[in-house]
């Protein structure tokens, strides 16, 4: 077990994720109002979400298929009889003053994902429950100085709320656990992951204790909306409750914001338990029932998952686990990959390697640089596993090969079309590579000599001397053969 050490003493930090994940669907959880992202203030809002008198909700199979996918992936069980209960609190942006959720009979209970420790070691993060929600509006402070304004886009859109357990011991496990989350989701394509368009948030619970005692009272931090958040506030909220226990005060439950203009947390009320929110069955909605056989057949449309990836492209060709992680980790990076091999027409390794290879190295350097993502890539997986061929088959070198990915990534064109405009294909004849070796020992039979007389370094002057009269045509280990042959005669 790790801990943080200061110089009063130890400490073990415990975190636990509740993350609101938006359920890919046309259409909201309760009604038919779109679920589009961008529209104007309140054009996506039926009579349901505006909570109009005597309008009563209707679920969305959808929603309940798409949840039941999700828990299947992330291995939990699904329960065929759950319930909706009303969670009843005020606020502007929620004219029902009541939020449909599930409290003690959700959808999905239990299941785990498992991450990678910063030592290598696989750590399994538990999941307590997973239900389904509807999500609020949203409250507009800053166009008017005086007044607040409603946007019930929002409202009513379909939420599957994971709970994991208190399993996380520092930031980098929890920022690893909503990565791969995320990841799976995206798999699935039950939820887009988007956090910059609020279609994942999470509320980060945080407490502190001295090891072999009671857990520390936990603060909660609302609505994280990117990884890179996530971690400012786990750092900072583990340095102020610290510094509050180790001069003698006490942690106060309750909810806190992160400000991520100053990567602080400060307190947005008293955290609410459970009996606060007044849970009840809700009136207008039946028990939600399953059939077993509706969740055989989605499990059986189950895609493989990053896990499963990483494993098969170990194992098939012959990818260090760090590659094939990182090209498993998003589903849009595996598809390429795996289009660019199809492309490729070849199921050797070194291929697979070299591919993977040119992918993270000299691929992701152009997409960093004009600030896109794979999607946007101006080079297509097939161009790429053409490229790649032709390297591996001598038809060009590596070197040159670098010039044409330039050109690739400007023009679009496929690599074998520029090979032919420009004239690069490599020199593979064994006679002319020779005869521009000669032609050049013949014009320096000094340095010649110098090499025969134990100055071995004078080689690579011929190598480069020999490449430039070729225009870098020449294939190197051809060229570094014959050369030897001769020289060492």
């Amino acid at each position: 077990m790790g801990y943080l050490e200061t110089s009063n003493g130890k400490w073990e930090i415990v975190i636990g994720l509740e993350v609101h994940a938006q359920v890919i669907s046309n259409s909201k959880l309760f009604s038919s109002a779109s679920t589009q992202f961008g529209a104007s203030p309140n054009e996506n809002v039926s009579f349901v979400d505006a909570a109009l008198p005597g309008i009563l909700p209707v679920i969305n199979s959808f929603c309940v298929d798409q949840a039941i996918k999700t828990g299947l992936g992330l291995n939990g069980t699904i329960n065929l009889v759950s319930f909706f209960d009303r969670k009843n609190y005020f606020y502007a942006d929620l004219p029902q003053g009541y939020q449909i959720s599930q409290f003690k009979y959700p959808i999905i209970s239990g299941g785990y994902i498992e991450i990678e420790k910063e030592n290598g070691d696989a750590k399994k993060i538990n999941i307590e429950r997973i239900h389904i929600e509807q999500d609020a509006g949203k409250c507009i402070h800053d166009q008017n100085p005086t007044k607040s304004y409603i946007d019930l886009n929002r409202a009513g859109i379909a939420l599957m709320e994971i709970v994991t357990k208190p399993d996380m011991r520092n930031a980098d496990e929890a920022s690893k656990f909503l990565r791969k989350l995320r990841s799976i989701l995206r798999y699935l394509k039950t939820c887009d992951g988007n956090m910059d368009e609020a279609s994942m948030r999470a509320d980060l619970n945080i407490s502190m204790h001295r090891p072999e005692t009671e857990l520390g009272t936990r603060a909660e931090i609302k609505n994280v909306n990117s990884i890179k958040f996530l971690m400012t506030a786990i750092d900072f909220e583990v340095r102020r409750q610290i510094e509050i226990l180790e001069s003698g005060g006490k942690i106060e439950q309750e909810t806190r914001l992160f400000d991520s203009t100053t990567g602080e947390t400060r307190p947005m009320r008293s955290k609410e338990d459970a009996h606060d929110y007044r849970y009840f069955p809700d009136p207008d909605l039946p028990p939600l029932v399953l059939e077993q056989s509706r969740v055989d057949a989605i499990r059986q449309t189950l895609p493989e998952l990053p896990d499963a990836k990483t494993e098969r492209l170990q194992r098939n060709y012959g990818l260090s686990h760090y590659d094939a992680c990182l090209i498993s980790s998003e589903i849009e990076l595996a598809d390429f990959y795996e289009k660019s091999l199809e492309s490729s027409k070849c199921n050797d390794k070194d291929i697979a390697k070299t591919l993977s290879n040119w992918i993270i190295g000299e691929l992701f350097a152009f997409l960093n640089k004009h600030n896109k993502n794979i999607t946007q890539s101006n080079i297509s997986p097939e161009n790429l596993g053409e490229l790649v061929v032709l390297i591996k088959t001598n038809v060009i070198s590596g070197k040159i090969a670098k010039d044409i990915f330039e050109i690739m990534w400007e023009t679009q064109k496929k690599p074998s079309d520029i090979i032919e405009e420009k004239g690069w294909k490599q020199i593979t004849n064994s006679d002319e590579i020779k005869t521009v070796i000669i032609q050049l020992l013949d014009e320096n039979p000094e340095k010649v000599a110098e090499y025969k007389n134990g100055k071995e370094k004078l080689f690579g002057f011929f190598v480069g001397q020999i490449m430039k009269k070729t225009a870098g045509k020449a294939n190197p280990q051809l060229l570094n053969e014959i050369l030897h042959k001769i020289l060492d005669n």
